[in-house]
């Protein structure tokens, strides 16, 4: 059983002609049995494309802002790292 979702939103604007034609013939090959429900479908998976390509961005912005300070910093190694860089080092010989 389905959930009952509540609709009492509306969106209205105006398009040309040629646009609701096209979308009109896009609702009737993809099967959808209404206009507003591919529409709304439509711009839902749009919306989630775009929301989630803007947060990938965002989030990659945040990792190289931290990457980069991390590797700028003028801070120094602690001792667990130190003591990591020359365990390495001696296996390279």
């Amino acid at each position: 059983m389905k959930a009952q979702i509540n609709k009492d939103e509306r969106i209205e604007f105006r398009i040309s002609p040629e646009d609701k034609k096209m979308f009109q013939r896009a609702q009737r090959l993809s099967g959808s049995r209404t206009f507003s429900g591919f529409v709304t479908r439509t711009v839902r998976a749009k919306s989630v494309e775009i929301i989630g390509e803007n947060e990938r961005i965002l989030a990659s912005q945040r990792d190289k802002e931290i990457f980069f300070k991390a590797i700028l910093a003028d801070i120094e190694p602690n001792k667990v790292l130190t003591e990591a860089a020359e365990r390495f080092k001696s296996t390279q010989k």
